[in-house]
């Protein structure tokens, strides 16, 4: 009598191939993780030093900044894009502008951007970076833990 031969995987096998499928899909979904809050970033700057063209803009027009954000009483300021992507429900930051530490709206203008708040994509969240804002006097800033090479 031969004995039959089976094949196919034992428990083992398979336990040691779902570790493995486990630890290399860890990875990639930091790595991903990684990329989205990277280009995030990089969309809400971008929407900064376009806020802030449009805010020179304005200055060259009327001498003077203007105080924008989601809500906001000023008609004038209804041109101004609140948000940094395409849409509000998928962009990553909240923009507003408000006048300068220790300086008038006529001088000096900050354009912040907020991440993750009610208004836009509230699952995006910036830990290492936070808050970026903009001067009109060219200063930029973060208000995270993260190093100003990666933030800026």
């Amino acid at each position: 009598m031969h004995k039959k031969r089976y094949t196919g995987f034992n428990l083992i096998e398979l336990m040691i191939t779902i570790a493995i499928i486990a630890i290399l899909s860890t990875i990639a979904y930091a790595s991903y993780s990684s990329s989205i809050t990277r280009a995030k970033r990089v969309e809400g700057k971008s929407a900064l030093f376009k806020a802030m063209q449009q805010e020179e803009r304005f200055f060259t027009q009327h001498n003077r900044y203007i105080v924008f954000g989601k809500i906001t009483s000023d008609p004038n300021a209804s041109s101004f894009q609140w948000y940094s992507g395409d849409s509000a429900t998928k962009s990553g930051y909240e923009l507003s502008a408000a006048p300068c530490k220790d300086s008038a709206i006529q001088h000096c203008v900050e354009i912040m951007a907020t991440p993750g708040t009610q208004n836009v994509d509230s699952h995006f969240q910036d830990s290492e970076c936070e808050k970026f804002s903009l001067t009109s006097t060219g200063i930029k800033s973060f208000s995270g833990n993260g190093n100003k090479e990666q933030c800026w």
